[in-house]
């Protein structure tokens, strides 16, 4: 896909708690799904900066940027190329609120997280970050 129809970025929001290595994942009821926050590039905004967004319209999580992971590259349910580039993020500060979009977020152990993604570009994404 050279130039995909539909471009989104997104994070991987990780935390160290008191179950060890923990990741932020929220659920769409529109698609009734676990996931990665992650949205569409607004236009004229740049990749990182529209990850931090999102991430930040999703979980209500002002985080640092770390380093990139591989993207996801697939055709969306209207037919379209869609590529969506993922960031590391660790959370700086706020909270979640509840909203239209995202209905919850939960903070889960790796292993926890990897059974309740619903998607196995997701999963893969989670073994970059836990081997």
């Amino acid at each position: 896909m050279t130039d995909p129809e539909v471009k989104a970025s997104g994070g991987l929001v990780w935390r160290r708690g008191d179950r060890g290595l923990e990741v932020a994942l929220v659920h769409r009821p529109k698609y009734d799904d676990w996931t990665f926050p992650k949205g569409k590039l607004d236009p004229g905004e740049g990749w990182e900066e529209a990850a931090l967004r999102e991430v930040q319209e999703e979980t209500g999580l002002r985080c640092r940027l770390g380093h990139e992971l591989p993207s996801a590259a697939y055709t969306d349910p209207k037919g379209r190329a869609k590529v969506v580039r993922y960031w590391l993020m660790e959370p700086l500060d706020g909270s979640f609120s509840p909203s239209n979009e995202v209905d919850e977020m939960r903070w889960l152990p790796a292993g926890e997280a990897r059974d309740v993604l619903t998607y196995e570009h997701d999963r893969a994404l989670l073994r970059e970050l836990t081997g």
